[in-house]
């Protein structure tokens, strides 16, 4: 499938450092200064201070002492909770176990990550068999000392010679580009820069990408990533030789990918305004005649994904008229909509994604957020329903058309990653391979529930834990939530959450609007003006456990990160009576000024933006940092955050903690955890996931009253 891809604008501002503010208290603890500045904007007539501006310059002097002073109290607080090393010792235990993925094969050989259990990155591996054990063919855990170098998506050439493949250090969102001989195992000479949001995609001896031009770091304001281009980049050459193939000179804040479909006939470009809506244009590179792209779907309105052709014709996934998605097929010749031809219509169920192999197509519903998978030839016909072990998350359904078999994964809240095999031909599925986690999943239990939210609709939310827990009040228990930008909520596992259930928590996924759950209708319920009903989702998640029997408040915590970070933040503020623990992580607290800061911009499309007037009165009503009121007894909270976030910039999180701090009157502890040489949150090394895991569950639990 071709997939679109989101791009980036890193803008960042000045400040002014003037005035100072007095340390704050909670309990015993004496928070470092947060100094107080003079800086008020004007919102269309309304004045909004903005006292700790100076926190958003994250290399500053006086920034970092900030920050090392905040994290100074955070672990010292966090020392005193007397089974740390306890929690520390048993997810370490939990997380000390063989990870494999389910293998793909590309030439002569079958590939699959693995890691032996607290390797800080899985290591690829190939082998002439699918059941391994294989050779090491790349391991990022030898381009960096700490495991912060993590490896990015790899794409093969059609005849298997080469590997393309991008690398990241330090959790940014800037990668590096490599190029290896698939035989000898040797890198080549080419090295490719500043590639943001883009993979490679090949066409005989090179391959498609998208990059930016070099930033002028003499200036933080020019750090800006406008004006995305696409490239062709021959083997062998250097950077500076690849063929620019599109750029848009007019629209800097475009994002542009670009893939190619299988038979590298069709050449595919999508760009988009932000995180919402993209236009298609297609170049047939096998026809001397067309010597550029030429418009498939105008517009931004709708989300479509081409997923292969078939022969002269696009298959292409759409919402336009089918909220909950469809196929059609278009002629890239004639392309008006009147021509469009429904291959596979709408169903009940959202349709999520696209995979092909074998010549066919896998379509991944959501029912009730949980997979139902059907496979159906390249015209829409003969359908059937591949058969999965449960309710849970299947993924990885796709193969070269070549290719009579491919392998996928299935997950729970309580069931490990466990691998199948299956025949296109036959449509049967096999236990290939089982994770071996040191627990006993028959233990454990997962129940959906459905309650209805504030103007009366029915949201979904799964709860886990040890068998036969008891509706008595009194369970604590960590609800979970994201609710934007079309990503769903489903059953997955994770040793984390494991340990809190294993301690005899419950562990709540609620399933909000904004999400793609119940398709895009579900999406548009929660985004833009409407943003505050994924707030009362999430509330009336918690009230539904406490009316229930489940909790009460004072058992209650928190979570979410980044759009979740918000949405903890949110409720926080909205309801801080109604829980007991906060733990916001990278979350964009500061709506009035998101846009402002790296990729931020392409979120207006989800938000909405404070340069309008009209936005900024619902953006003011919810955004976290500026619904903080002083006097109020908040939740104990652990903020978290990175240094090294290029995506939703530490300057969120430094804020509100500096803010929280000062307004608190309450007896609970208000922390901000930031950790060093880390980014958003992907490809972060093991070792730092652990010691994450460690001091919130420690954190959570010492609140909660828990005890190991």
């Amino acid at each position: 499938m071709l997939k679109k891809t989101n791009r980036s604008l890193l803008i960042m501002s000045m400040t002014i450092l003037t005035g100072q503010a007095m340390a704050q208290h909670s309990g015993n603890i004496k928070y470092p200064e947060s100094k107080k500045i003079d800086v008020t904007d004007d919102y269309h007539g309304t004045k909004i201070s903005d006292p700790y501006r100076w926190l958003e310059d994250d290399n500053s002097p006086e920034t970092k002492a900030w920050v090392q002073a905040q994290n100074k109290v955070t672990q010292d607080y966090l020392a005193t909770i007397p089974f740390r090393k306890d929690v520390k010792i048993r997810l370490e235990e939990l997380w000390n176990y063989p990870k494999s993925s389910a293998p793909f094969k590309k030439g002569n050989y079958y590939y699959f990550y693995k890691n032996d259990g607290l390797q800080n990155q899985s290591i690829l591996y190939r082998s002439t068999t699918p059941q391994g054990p294989g050779e090491v063919f790349i391991d990022p855990n030898k381009l960096s000392d700490n495991g912060t170098a993590a490896l990015g998506s790899i794409s093969f050439s059609k005849d298997g010679k080469y590997v393309a493949y991008l690398i990241a250090r330090a959790g940014s969102d800037w990668q590096d580009g490599f190029v290896m001989d698939v035989a000898t195992k040797q890198l080549l000479s080419d090295k490719l820069e500043w590639i943001k949001f883009s993979g490679f995609s090949w066409k005989g001896d090179g391959f498609y990408y998208s990059r930016y031009d070099k930033p002028d770091e003499s200036s933080k304001l020019s750090r800006k990533n406008e004006f995305q281009k696409v490239y062709f980049h021959k083997v062998g050459d250097p950077q500076e030789k690849d063929v620019l193939v599109y750029e848009d000179k007019q629209h800097p804040l475009r994002n542009a990918g670009v893939g190619v479909t299988e038979d590298e006939r069709f050449l595919i470009l999508s760009t988009t305004e932000g995180t919402s809506g993209a236009e298609i244009s297609v170049w047939d590179l096998k026809n001397p005649a067309q010597k550029n792209f030429s418009l498939l779907i105008p517009g931004f309105k709708f989300e479509p994904d081409v997923i292969d052709n078939n022969g002269d014709k696009l298959l292409v996934r759409t919402n336009h008229n089918a909220p909950n998605y469809k196929i059609v097929e278009i002629d890239p010749a004639h392309p008006e909509e009147s021509n469009w031809k429904t291959i596979v219509p709408e169903k009940p169920e959202a349709l999520q994604s696209v995979g092909t192999g074998g010549g066919k197509l896998f379509l991944n519903y959501l029912k009730d957020a949980s997979s139902y998978v059907y496979q159906y030839d390249y015209n829409g016909k003969n359908g059937k329903v591949v058969k999965l072990p449960g309710i849970g998350s299947a993924g990885g359904f796709g193969a070269d058309k070549d290719q009579k078999e491919f392998y996928y994964s299935y997950s729970s809240f309580v069931t490990p990653a466990t691998i199948y095999k299956y025949e296109i031909s036959s449509g049967k599925s096999t236990l290939f391979s089982k994770a071996q986690v040191k627990f006993n999943p028959e233990e454990y239990e997962t129940k959906q529930v459905f309650f209805p939210s504030k103007d009366g609709t029915k949201v979904p939310m799964f709860v886990s834990g040890k068998k036969g827990f008891k509706l008595d009040g009194n369970n604590p228990v960590l609800i979970y939530g994201y609710g934007g930008f079309n990503i769903p909520q489903t059953p997955g596992f994770s040793v984390s959450n494991l340990y809190f259930m294993e301690q005899g928590g419950l562990y709540a996924v609620v399933c909000l609007r904004g999400g793609s759950e119940y398709g895009e209708a579900w999406h548009k319920a929660g985004m833009m003006e409407k943003k505050q009903n994924v707030f009362d989702d999430f509330i009336g998640a918690a009230e539904y456990l406490v009316k229930e029997k489940y909790t009460n408040p004072s058992r209650i915590a928190i979570r979410g990160g980044s759009n979740g970070g918000l949405l903890v933040g949110a409720c926080m503020t909205q309801r801080p009576d109604l829980y007991k623990v906060a733990l916001p992580a990278v979350g964009v607290m500061d709506m009035l000024r998101f846009q402002k800061f790296t990729i931020g911009w392409a979120w207006v499309t989800e938000y909405g933006s404070s340069d309008n007037a009209e936005q900024f009165k619902y953006l003011i009503k919810y955004s976290p940092l500026h619904n903080l009121k002083p006097g109020v007894s908040y939740p104990a909270t652990m903020v978290t955050t990175a240094d090294h976030d290029d995506r939703v910039v530490p300057a969120h999180s430094f804020k509100f903690a500096a803010t929280l701090q000062e307004d608190n009157a309450g007896p609970n502890p208000v922390l901000i955890r930031i950790e060093t040489q880390a980014g958003h949150g992907a490809g972060k090394p093991t070792s730092k996931l652990i010691d994450e895991a460690t001091d919130l569950w420690s954190f959570t639990m010492y609140n909660l009253g828990m005890k190991k």
